[in-house]
C-alpha cells in the first residue's frame, strides 16, 4: 500500500503546480484570456448538441470523465503563452516520473497512442533512420508476443506500428516463439475484465520470460485506476513500459495519456512523437495545454482522498437504489465487478419484466429520449447504472427518471 502521508510530503515538493492551481486562477474563468469571452457562451444550444447524463462511464464516444477542476486550471492557466514542446515534454514527464516513481515518463494523446509509440520505440530504439521508415521497415516483419487470451480491439494501435502479433497459449510457446524478429511483448491487463477469463501467462512470468530473452514487456492498464495502487504495481513488478489512460479515472483531458517506464524506451518513443515532424506519432500531437492538464490531474489524483471518494459513490449507489425500489418488484443491487479495470460500485436495477412490461433496452432509449437525455446500459436483467461519472446534482435526477419510465409500464 501507498503511504498516504510519505505520498503528500513527495508531491508538496514539486514546484510546478503551485504556480498554477495556487495562484487564485479562476477555474474556467474566460475573463482571464486576452481576449475575453462572456462565460455565459452557450456552446452546445448554439450548435444544437444535446449533452447528456453520463450513467454509462468513461467511454470514450460519451467524452470519457469530466476533467477535475485542478486540470483546467492548469489549462487556462498555460494557454496564453507560447513555450517550446520538446521543454515542456521533457519537464513535466520528469516530474511525472518522480510523482510514479519510474525511470522516466511523457505525457501521449491517450493511452491508444502510447500503445503506438511505444511499440515503435521498441523497434527503432534511437535509430533516426528506423523511426523515419516505420511502419514500413525492409526485410522481415518485427514481431511482438502476445498471449492468445489478450487479443483485443486496441491491439491494432500496436499492428499500426508495422508489427506482426504473435499468439501464445503457455509460457513454454511464449518462450518458443521468441526469435530474432521479436522486438516486445504486449500484455493488456483488462483482458480478465473485458472476457472474464484467467491469463494463459502471469505477470511474473511473462516478465521474467521477457527479461530472460532481452526483450522489453509492455503492459496496457488504460482504465485500470482505482485502485490507486496500480499506477505504482506493474513498474515493480517489472514491465519496461507502462500507459494509463488519462481521461479516464484520473480526469485529466480525454485527450491524454500516460506512458512510463524504462528510460531509453521513453526517450526512444519521444523521437517517434510530436513535435517532431516527421514520424510515425507526428498525427497524434498533444498541445502543452493538454500536458500541463494531465499533469496537474495526476497530482490531483495521487493527493485526493480515495476513501472518501468510494463512500460518495456508495452513497450515490443507496440513494438511487432507494428510490427506484419504491416502485413494486424493482430490485437495486450494488455491483462492483471484478477484474482489473474498471473496478468501482455501480447500480444494477433488475425487475419482473411479466409485471413491470418494459425491457431494459426500452428503458435506456426512453431515457436517451427524455428530458435531461441520460446515458445508460442494459444486460438481459435489467439496468446499468454508472454513478462514479455522475455529478452530485445528477443523482436524484437519474434516479427520478428511471422510477418514472419503470412506472409508466406497470
Amino acid at each position: 500500500m501507498i503511504n498516504r502521508r510519505n505520498l503528500l510530503k513527495r508531491l508538496a515538493s514539486l514546484p510546478l503546480l503551485g504556480s498554477i492551481v495556487g495562484s487564485g486562477i479562476p477555474i474556467q474563468s474566460a475573463s482571464a484570456t486576452p481576449a475575453a469571452v462572456s462565460v455565459k457562451q452557450d456552446l452546445f444550444k448554439e450548435l444544437g448538441i444535446r449533452p447528456l447524463i453520463n450513467a454509462r462511464g468513461t467511454m470514450t464516444f460519451l467524452s470519457g470523465s469530466l476533467m477535475e477542476p485542478e486540470a483546467l486550471a492548469a489549462i487556462n492557466a498555460t494557454a496564453h503563452d507560447f513555450a517550446n514542446m520538446h521543454e515542456v515534454e521533457d519537464k513535466v514527464g520528469e516530474k511525472i516520473a518522480e510523482m510514479l516513481e519510474v525511470e522516466a515518463a511523457m505525457v501521449t494523446s491517450g493511452a491508444a497512442c502510447a500503445l503506438t509509440i511505444g511499440t515503435a520505440a521498441a523497434i527503432t530504439g534511437m535509430d533516426m533512420e528506423k523511426i523515419r521508415q516505420i511502419p514500413n521497415l525492409p526485410g522481415p516483419q518485427p514481431e511482438v508476443i502476445i498471449q492468445k487470451k489478450h487479443r483485443y480491439v486496441f491491439d491494432q494501435a500496436v499492428r499500426s506500428a508495422g508489427v506482426k502479433l504473435i499468439e501464445v497459449e503457455s509460457a513454454e510457446e511464449m518462450e518458443k516463439a521468441i526469435n530474432e524478429r521479436t522486438v516486445m511483448s504486449l500484455f493488456f491487463n483488462a483482458a480478465v475484465s473485458w472476457y472474464g477469463i484467467e491469463d494463459s501467462i502471469s505477470h511474473e512470468e511473462f516478465v521474467a520470460i521477457s527479461k530472460r530473452n532481452n526483450i522489453p514487456s509492455f503492459i496496457d492498464a488504460a482504465a485500470d485506476v482505482p485502485p490507486l495502487e496500480n499506477l505504482f504495481k506493474y513498474q515493480k513488478m517489472g514491465f519496461d513500459m507502462v500507459t494509463f489512460s488519462g481521461g479516464k479515472m484520473i480526469r485529466g483531458p480525454q485527450s491524454a495519456g500516460l506512458l512510463y517506464g524504462r528510460k531509453d524506451l521513453i526517450e526512444a518513443a519521444k523521437l517517434n512523437f510530436s513535435p517532431h515532424e516527421s514520424p510515425i506519432g507526428r498525427s497524434m500531437k498533444v498541445n502543452k495545454e493538454e500536458i500541463f492538464g494531465m499533469y496537474a490531474a495526476l497530482k490531483h489524483y495521487l493527493e485526493k482522498d480515495h476513501e472518501k471518494e468510494w463512500e460518495e459513490w456508495m452513497g450515490r449507489v443507496k440513494d438511487i437504489a432507494k428510490k427506484v425500489e419504491s416502485v413494486s418488484g424493482v430490485i437495486g443491487e450494488t455491483h462492483i465487478p471484478k477484474g482489473r479495470a474498471n473496478v468501482f460500485p455501480g447500480l444494477r436495477v433488475k425487475w419482473d419484466q411479466n409485471k413491470i412490461k418494459i425491457k431494459p433496452d426500452e428503458v435506456v432509449e426512453a431515457l436517451r429520449a427524455g428530458e435531461p437525455r441520460i446515458e445508460t446500459s442494459a444486460g438481459d436483467d435489467g439496468l446499468q447504472i454508472a454513478v462514479v461519472t455522475l455529478q452530485p446534482a445528477h443523482v436524484p435526477i437519474v434516479a427520478r427518471r428511471i422510477k418514472e419510465v419503470l412506472e409508466t409500464a406497470v
